[in-house]
């Protein structure tokens, strides 16, 4: 358990309130090593799903997971408290998502995809370090995986062109 303003933090029950169970995604995030990873790796099938409603609804979804988890991360965080506990893998489903947008929902792709976004999810590089330690709430938790999607799609895009 760790200690946040000198509160100690509240361990993660996800029958408490569905956006921990969200937040969490699902309990991927409960994962006890490299909870980020388990929860990019269940990012993937749902990322087969939806990579079937074609680009507009595709972009759609990801708008709406991203304000929902803005959200759920929040409410997940506060009341854990704790900002940004390991175990909210919401935003790196978002991530995740983003870094696969207008990509083919092939192997090679979601591999290269996912290999990028943690990449830059873990390693942070500027801007996504900035991010992550600056904005409060569930912008912050969010932002810096929408950051590192975006760079992750950007980097994966020109592969794509290249081969």
């Amino acid at each position: 358990m760790s200690v946040t303003d000198g509160k100690p933090a509240i361990a993660p029950n996800l029958r408490r309130h569905p956006a921990q169970l969200l937040a969490f995604g699902f309990g991927s995030g409960l994962s006890p090593v490299a909870p980020g990873t388990a929860g990019t790796l269940l990012a993937v099938p749902i990322y087969l799903v939806v990579a079937e409603w074609g680009l507009l609804y595709y972009s759609l979804f990801i708008v709406v997971t991203l304000l929902a988890g803005i959200w759920l991360c929040d409410v997940a965080s506060r009341q854990l408290g704790v900002h940004d506990h390991p175990g909210i893998v919401w935003d790196e489903f978002v991530g995740f998502w983003i870094a696969m947008w207008a990509l083919p929902a092939e192997w090679v792709w979601i591999l290269a995809g996912f290999l990028a976004f943690r990449f830059f999810d873990i390693l942070k590089p500027w801007p996504v370090s900035q991010l992550d330690k600056k904005v409060p709430g569930g912008l912050g938790i969010m932002i810096d995986d929408v950051v590192a999607g975006v760079m992750a799609c950007a980097s994966v895009h020109v592969l794509f062109r290249l081969f």
